[in-house]
C-alpha cells in the first residue's frame, strides 16, 4: 500500500501517513484526433505495403472506423507532404510513398499538425525568472517528445500491432 506524506508537517495526521508522495507515472501526452486517424490510416497502408496494391479510402475508413470525408482530407495532406501517393483508376487508391521503415512518427505528426503543434506565445518573453525556468523545462520536454517520435517508424508500430494481435490470439486459445 502506498502512503501519503503531508509535505507541511511530516508527522502523521488524520488523512496523512508517513511514506512516499505519489505522482502519476507520467504526464498525459496529447494525441490529437487528426494525428491518430492519420497514423491509423498509415498503419493500414503499411500492412499492405509489401503487395504494392493501393488501398481505397473506403477500405481504410471501414477498417479503422474513420469518417470518409475526414480521411480524404488527411490523405490529401499526407500526399502533399510526400508521405503517400495516390493512384487513379478502378484499382486506384493510396500507397506509401516510401518504405514504412523510412517514415517516422515525427514526420507524420508534424505534417498533420503543422503550425498548430507550436505554442502561440513561444516568442513572447517570459515575465519572470520563474517563467523562463518553466519555459526551459517545457521546451526540454517537447524536445524529448520529438526525439521519441523520431525514433519510431511506421514499421515499428506495425510490428508492435502484430505482436499484440498474436498475444490476443494466444489469450483466447
Amino acid at each position: 500500500m502506498f502512503e501519503k506524506l503531508n509535505p507541511t508537517n511530516p508527522t502523521v495526521e488524520p488523512g496523512y501517513t508517513k511514506g512516499v508522495v505519489l505522482f502519476p507515472p507520467s504526464l498525459p501526452v496529447e494525441l490529437s484526433c487528426k494525428s491518430e486517424y492519420a497514423l491509423l490510416a498509415l498503419l493500414e497502408l503499411t500492412a499492405r505495403y509489401s503487395n504494392g496494391e493501393p488501398l481505397q479510402i473506403r477500405q481504410i475508413a471501414v477498417e479503422q472506423s474513420i469518417p470518409d470525408r475526414y480521411l480524404e482530407q488527411l490523405l490529401a495532406t499526407l500526399r502533399r507532404a510526400g508521405l503517400v501517393r495516390s493512384q487513379r483508376g478502378a484499382k486506384g487508391g493510396y500507397i506509401l510513398a516510401r518504405e514504412p521503415w523510412k517514415i517516422t512518427l515525427f514526420e507524420v505528426v508534424k505534417c498533420i499538425e503543422g503550425a498548430d503543434s507550436q505554442p502561440h506565445d513561444v516568442h513572447r518573453e517570459p515575465k519572470s525568472v520563474e517563467g523562463a525556468v518553466i519555459r526551459e523545462v517545457w521546451q526540454e520536454a517537447g524536445q524529448a517528445s520529438d526525439a521519441i517520435l523520431q525514433k519510431y517508424t511506421l514499421q515499428d508500430i506495425a510490428e508492435k500491432r502484430e505482436s499484440r494481435q498474436r498475444l490476443d490470439i494466444m489469450y483466447y486459445i
